[in-house]
Protein backbone atom coordinates (compact mmCIF):
# COMPACT_ATOMS: atom_id res chain seq x y z
CA UNK A 1 0.00 0.00 0.00
CA UNK A 2 1.08 3.58 -0.52
CA UNK A 3 0.80 6.10 2.33
CA UNK A 4 3.43 8.57 1.15
CA UNK A 5 4.17 9.99 -2.30
CA UNK A 6 5.46 13.08 -4.10
CA UNK A 7 2.76 14.81 -6.15
CA UNK A 8 3.81 15.85 -9.64
CA UNK A 9 4.78 19.48 -10.04
CA UNK A 10 2.67 21.92 -12.01
CA UNK A 11 5.02 21.88 -15.01
CA UNK A 12 5.10 18.06 -15.03
CA UNK A 13 1.31 17.87 -15.05
CA UNK A 14 0.99 20.40 -17.84
CA UNK A 15 3.73 18.79 -19.93
CA UNK A 16 2.71 15.14 -19.56
CA UNK A 17 -1.06 15.31 -19.28
CA UNK A 18 -1.61 18.41 -21.41
CA UNK A 19 -3.81 20.13 -18.84
CA UNK A 20 -3.21 23.62 -17.50
CA UNK A 21 -2.91 23.77 -13.74
CA UNK A 22 -3.91 26.51 -11.32
CA UNK A 23 -2.32 24.42 -8.58
CA UNK A 24 -1.59 26.33 -5.40
CA UNK A 25 1.28 25.65 -3.05
CA UNK A 26 0.88 22.15 -1.62
CA UNK A 27 3.14 20.03 0.63
CA UNK A 28 6.15 18.56 -1.25
CA UNK A 29 5.08 15.10 -0.05
CA UNK A 30 1.54 13.84 0.45
CA UNK A 31 0.42 11.71 3.41
CA UNK A 32 -3.15 10.70 4.33
CA UNK A 33 -5.03 13.86 5.21
CA UNK A 34 -2.83 16.12 3.03
CA UNK A 35 -4.13 17.98 0.00
CA UNK A 36 -2.73 16.98 -3.40
CA UNK A 37 -3.74 17.38 -7.08
CA UNK A 38 -5.90 14.86 -8.92
CA UNK A 39 -6.98 14.69 -12.56
CA UNK A 40 -10.53 13.85 -13.54
CA UNK A 41 -12.92 14.36 -16.44
CA UNK A 42 -13.98 17.96 -16.88
CA UNK A 43 -17.57 18.78 -15.98
CA UNK A 44 -17.53 21.82 -18.26
CA UNK A 45 -15.73 20.36 -21.29
CA UNK A 46 -16.57 16.66 -21.89
CA UNK A 47 -13.58 14.68 -23.11
CA UNK A 48 -11.06 17.02 -21.49
CA UNK A 49 -9.23 16.81 -18.19
CA UNK A 50 -9.38 19.11 -15.21
CA UNK A 51 -7.11 19.28 -12.19
CA UNK A 52 -8.26 19.91 -8.65
CA UNK A 53 -6.79 19.81 -5.14
CA UNK A 54 -8.19 16.95 -3.04
CA UNK A 55 -7.56 15.25 0.29
CA UNK A 56 -5.47 12.06 0.17
CA UNK A 57 -7.85 9.56 1.79
CA UNK A 58 -11.51 9.07 0.88
CA UNK A 59 -13.95 10.90 3.16
CA UNK A 60 -17.59 9.89 2.47
CA UNK A 61 -20.48 12.25 3.14
CA UNK A 62 -21.15 11.42 6.80
CA UNK A 63 -17.59 10.58 7.88
CA UNK A 64 -15.08 12.50 9.97
CA UNK A 65 -12.03 13.86 8.14
CA UNK A 66 -9.87 11.53 10.26
CA UNK A 67 -11.19 8.59 8.22
CA UNK A 68 -8.67 9.64 5.55
CA UNK A 69 -5.98 7.83 7.56
CA UNK A 70 -7.75 4.54 6.81
CA UNK A 71 -9.10 5.07 3.30
CA UNK A 72 -6.11 6.31 1.30
CA UNK A 73 -5.86 2.97 -0.55
CA UNK A 74 -8.73 0.91 -2.01
CA UNK A 75 -8.32 -2.74 -2.99
CA UNK A 76 -9.53 -3.38 -6.53
CA UNK A 77 -10.98 -6.71 -5.36
CA UNK A 78 -13.38 -5.04 -2.89
CA UNK A 79 -13.68 -1.38 -3.94
CA UNK A 80 -17.16 -1.91 -5.40
CA UNK A 81 -18.55 -3.28 -2.13
CA UNK A 82 -16.75 -1.46 0.71
CA UNK A 83 -18.98 1.22 2.34
CA UNK A 84 -16.32 3.94 2.07
CA UNK A 85 -15.77 3.42 -1.67
CA UNK A 86 -18.83 1.82 -3.27
CA UNK A 87 -20.75 5.05 -3.91
CA UNK A 88 -17.84 6.65 -5.80
CA UNK A 89 -17.27 3.43 -7.74
CA UNK A 90 -20.94 3.07 -8.68
CA UNK A 91 -21.02 6.67 -9.89
CA UNK A 92 -17.84 6.14 -11.94
CA UNK A 93 -16.01 8.90 -10.10
CA UNK A 94 -12.61 7.85 -11.38
CA UNK A 95 -9.46 9.94 -11.26
CA UNK A 96 -5.73 9.88 -11.92
CA UNK A 97 -3.24 10.80 -9.18
CA UNK A 98 -0.12 12.32 -10.81
CA UNK A 99 3.00 11.40 -8.82
CA UNK A 100 6.69 12.06 -9.33
CA UNK A 101 7.35 8.99 -7.18
CA UNK A 102 5.91 7.04 -4.27
CA UNK A 103 7.44 5.46 -1.18
CA UNK A 104 7.23 2.02 0.42
CA UNK A 105 8.95 0.44 3.47
CA UNK A 106 11.61 -2.21 2.83
CA UNK A 107 12.36 -4.66 5.68
CA UNK A 108 15.27 -6.56 4.10
CA UNK A 109 17.67 -5.19 6.74
CA UNK A 110 15.34 -6.27 9.53
CA UNK A 111 14.14 -2.71 10.07
CA UNK A 112 11.81 -0.52 7.94
CA UNK A 113 13.74 1.61 5.47
CA UNK A 114 11.82 3.95 3.21
CA UNK A 115 12.44 3.37 -0.51
CA UNK A 116 11.50 5.66 -3.38
CA UNK A 117 9.89 4.12 -6.49
CA UNK A 118 9.50 5.99 -9.78
CA UNK A 119 9.24 5.44 -13.49
CA UNK A 120 12.55 4.65 -15.16
CA UNK A 121 11.89 7.18 -17.94
CA UNK A 122 11.26 10.01 -15.48
CA UNK A 123 7.64 10.52 -16.55
CA UNK A 124 4.92 11.01 -13.93
CA UNK A 125 3.46 7.91 -12.33
CA UNK A 126 -0.25 7.97 -13.24
CA UNK A 127 -1.98 6.18 -10.37
CA UNK A 128 -5.59 5.08 -10.83
CA UNK A 129 -7.97 6.34 -8.18
CA UNK A 130 -11.52 7.21 -7.19
CA UNK A 131 -12.85 10.49 -5.77
CA UNK A 132 -15.68 11.70 -3.56
CA UNK A 133 -17.15 15.17 -2.97
CA UNK A 134 -18.85 16.47 0.17
CA UNK A 135 -21.05 19.52 -0.57
CA UNK A 136 -21.41 20.34 3.13
CA UNK A 137 -17.76 21.43 3.46
CA UNK A 138 -16.85 21.43 -0.25
CA UNK A 139 -14.26 18.72 0.33
CA UNK A 140 -12.92 16.70 -2.59
CA UNK A 141 -11.09 13.54 -1.49
CA UNK A 142 -9.57 10.50 -3.18
CA UNK A 143 -8.16 7.02 -2.73
CA UNK A 144 -5.50 5.16 -4.72
CA UNK A 145 -6.41 1.75 -6.13
CA UNK A 146 -4.11 -1.17 -5.31
CA UNK A 147 -3.63 -4.64 -6.78
CA UNK A 148 -1.92 -7.81 -5.57
CA UNK A 149 1.86 -7.81 -6.09
CA UNK A 150 2.98 -11.12 -4.60
CA UNK A 151 4.81 -12.17 -7.78
CA UNK A 152 5.99 -8.74 -8.84
CA UNK A 153 9.83 -8.78 -9.05
CA UNK A 154 10.15 -5.33 -7.46
CA UNK A 155 7.06 -4.62 -5.35
CA UNK A 156 7.19 -7.94 -3.52
CA UNK A 157 10.27 -6.57 -1.72
CA UNK A 158 8.25 -4.07 0.30
CA UNK A 159 6.25 -4.11 3.53
CA UNK A 160 6.62 -6.60 6.37
CA UNK A 161 7.59 -10.17 5.37
CA UNK A 162 4.22 -11.64 6.41
CA UNK A 163 2.09 -8.86 4.92
CA UNK A 164 0.22 -9.27 1.66
CA UNK A 165 2.21 -7.62 -1.13
CA UNK A 166 0.29 -4.83 -2.84
CA UNK A 167 1.11 -2.11 -5.35
CA UNK A 168 -0.66 0.96 -6.69
CA UNK A 169 -2.43 0.56 -10.01
CA UNK A 170 -0.40 2.44 -12.64
CA UNK A 171 -1.95 3.51 -15.95
CA UNK A 172 -0.37 3.94 -19.38
CA UNK A 173 -1.17 7.10 -21.39
CA UNK A 174 -3.47 5.20 -23.77
CA UNK A 175 -5.54 4.13 -20.76
CA UNK A 176 -6.06 7.57 -19.22
CA UNK A 177 -9.29 8.55 -20.94
CA UNK A 178 -10.77 5.05 -20.77
CA UNK A 179 -10.16 4.90 -17.04
CA UNK A 180 -11.64 8.33 -16.40
CA UNK A 181 -14.80 7.71 -18.43
CA UNK A 182 -15.24 4.20 -17.04
CA UNK A 183 -14.98 2.34 -20.35
CA UNK A 184 -11.96 0.32 -19.16
CA UNK A 185 -13.33 -0.68 -15.76
CA UNK A 186 -14.14 -4.21 -16.91
CA UNK A 187 -10.95 -4.65 -18.96
CA UNK A 188 -8.56 -7.12 -17.31
CA UNK A 189 -5.45 -5.50 -18.76
CA UNK A 190 -6.00 -2.24 -16.87
CA UNK A 191 -5.50 -4.12 -13.57
CA UNK A 192 -2.20 -5.70 -14.55
CA UNK A 193 0.98 -5.36 -12.53
CA UNK A 194 3.04 -2.53 -13.97
CA UNK A 195 6.24 -3.99 -15.51
CA UNK A 196 9.16 -4.02 -13.06
CA UNK A 197 11.67 -3.05 -15.76
CA UNK A 198 9.83 0.24 -16.26
CA UNK A 199 10.33 1.20 -12.61
CA UNK A 200 13.39 2.02 -10.54
CA UNK A 201 13.71 1.96 -6.75
CA UNK A 202 16.31 3.02 -4.23
CA UNK A 203 16.57 3.75 -0.49
CA UNK A 204 15.37 7.22 0.47
CA UNK A 205 15.08 7.36 4.29
CA UNK A 206 13.13 10.12 5.95
CA UNK A 207 15.49 12.88 7.15
CA UNK A 208 16.08 13.09 10.93
CA UNK A 209 13.57 15.28 12.72
CA UNK A 210 14.56 17.88 15.26
CA UNK A 211 12.80 18.52 18.55
CA UNK A 212 11.29 16.17 21.11
CA UNK A 213 9.13 14.14 18.74
CA UNK A 214 10.69 10.92 17.37
CA UNK A 215 11.07 10.34 13.66
CA UNK A 216 8.12 8.71 11.93
CA UNK A 217 8.28 5.07 10.94
CA UNK A 218 8.69 4.27 7.28
CA UNK A 219 5.16 2.93 7.00
CA UNK A 220 3.32 5.56 9.04
CA UNK A 221 2.35 9.22 8.70
CA UNK A 222 4.77 11.83 10.01
CA UNK A 223 4.23 13.40 13.44
CA UNK A 224 3.19 16.71 11.89
CA UNK A 225 0.40 15.28 9.74
CA UNK A 226 -2.97 17.04 9.69
CA UNK A 227 -4.46 14.71 12.29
Amino acid sequence: MCADYTPSRKDQIEGHFGVRSSQHDLPPEAWPGYMAPILRGSHEAPGELEIAPAMFGMVPHCADHKLARQTYNARTETVASKPSFRSAWKRKQFCIIPATNFFEPNYETGKPVRWRIERADGAPVAIAGIWEYRPADQLLSFSMLTINAHEHPLMQRFHKPDDEKRMVMILDPDQYQGWLDGSLVLEEDVYRQYPADLLIAQPDPLPPRTGAKPAAKADSAPPNSLF
